[in-house]
């Protein structure tokens, strides 16, 4: 029977197991977004994980979210990562960078002044953290139709100095509320032409920059993560028809192409939805439904030796346990995870939670 620890193979090449580290924001790049000595150590400290997920990574100056997090569009970015890379590789492992513009998600203040942008203007809920405290989010500008293009080239861009940074591959970041869910999301998308109104407009976008990025460094090097209904940040899919349209036109949209992986955040991996649309796929499929309560050893087993997922997406506990696949190979405890430092900070909460020996 296929359980956690089976090897795995995928067009990234053979995982030895079916644990996938998360994509974790944790805030502590440079001002200017460049990954430094304590990412290195901390992804280095992970790479037993199947397959490590960054940390979202915007692909321009412009997507750029939160305080501190890193960016993959500048040369000093790409030597940052390529430190990165090499260390985790030096342990044997493997790691893609996701690709994560935040359009609305953001304020001007965590990027030097720069305006967002989003698919129609219309702000997001809450409030974003700065170095100046907590702020309302900003109404974006929305992208003019003639600009839509030049954003796609963004995401190639980045996908490009991925590889050039040693990196494996990317992973599209479609989900959670930020930009490509913003297209996706009729919550957030009041669009009236090509880009919005209709679920297959609606998905157009994420279709584009999916295939323009696999056209730009092989299928094989691109996986992308989609989290239906999460209903997160506004981007509010609350009409179950035209969540299982959108995703359905999104999906079939790319599934000739033959990427990595599909990574699905979704709370209830069986639902007809996911079942159906990992069909659609017809590729490997990582599932993570551990975003309100934490994944465990005995969900995550069971999800794949039900067949459920070829992999599946862990976050929290691989945030406290740097050794977690040997923890759970060999049952032993685990480190609680400190919420206080998440975001922001030094060595604390990031590279100090101790290995089991």
């Amino acid at each position: 029977m296929t359980d956690l620890f089976t090897p795995l193979s995928t067009p990234l090449g053979e995982l030895p197991n079916r644990l996938v580290m998360a994509p974790l924001t944790r805030n502590r790049a440079d001002g200017e977004g460049v990954p430094g000595d304590l990412a290195v150590e901390y992804y280095r400290q992970r790479a037993t994980a199947g397959l490590i997920i960054s940390e979202g990574t915007q692909p321009s100056a412009v997507g750029q979210g939160y305080l501190n997090t890193p960016g993959i569009h500048s040369d000093e970015q790409v030597a940052g990562w390529r430190r990165v890379a090499d260390a985790v590789h030096g342990e044997g492992g493997r790691i893609v960078v996701q690709l994560m513009h935040a359009g609305r998600v953001a304020h001007p203040d965590n990027k030097h002044g720069l305006e967002s942008v989003a698919p129609s203007a219309l702000a997001a809920p809450g409030e974003m953290f700065t170095a100046n405290g907590a702020f309302p989010h900003p109404t974006p500008r929305a992208l003019e139709a003639d600009e839509i293009d030049g954003v796609v080239e963004e995401y190639v861009h980045a996908a490009r100095q991925a590889i050039a940074a040693g990196l494996d591959g990317v992973e599209v970041h479609a989900a959670n509320g930020y930009l490509i869910h913003q297209f996706l999301a009729p919550g957030a998308n009041e669009r009236t032409d090509e880009w919005g109104g209709s679920p297959e407009n609606r998905a157009r976008f994420a279709i584009e920059v999916t295939r323009r990025v696999a056209e730009a460094i092989g299928a094989e090097r691109v996986g992308v993560r989609i989290s239906p209904a999460h209903n997160i940040q506004g981007c509010d899919e609350k009409d179950p028809a035209d969540v299982e349209a959108t995703y359905t036109a999104f999906i079939e949209g790319i599934s000739d192409l033959g990427l990595a992986y599909l990574s699905v955040l979704y709370a209830d991996p069986r639902a007809e939805l996911i079942t159906k649309l990992r069909s659609a796929f017809g590729g490997l499929t990582f599932l993570n439904s551990g975003f309100a309560n934490p994944t465990t050893r005995e969900s995550a087993a069971a999800l794949v030796s039900e067949g459920v997922a070829d992999a599946v997406v862990v976050g929290r506990p691989f945030l406290a346990n740097p050794d977690l696949v040997r923890r759970w190979t060999d049952g032993l405890g685990e480190n609680e995870p400190n919420p206080d430092t998440f975001y922001g900070g030094g060595a604390e909460g990031y590279t100090d939670y101790p290995f089991a020996d």
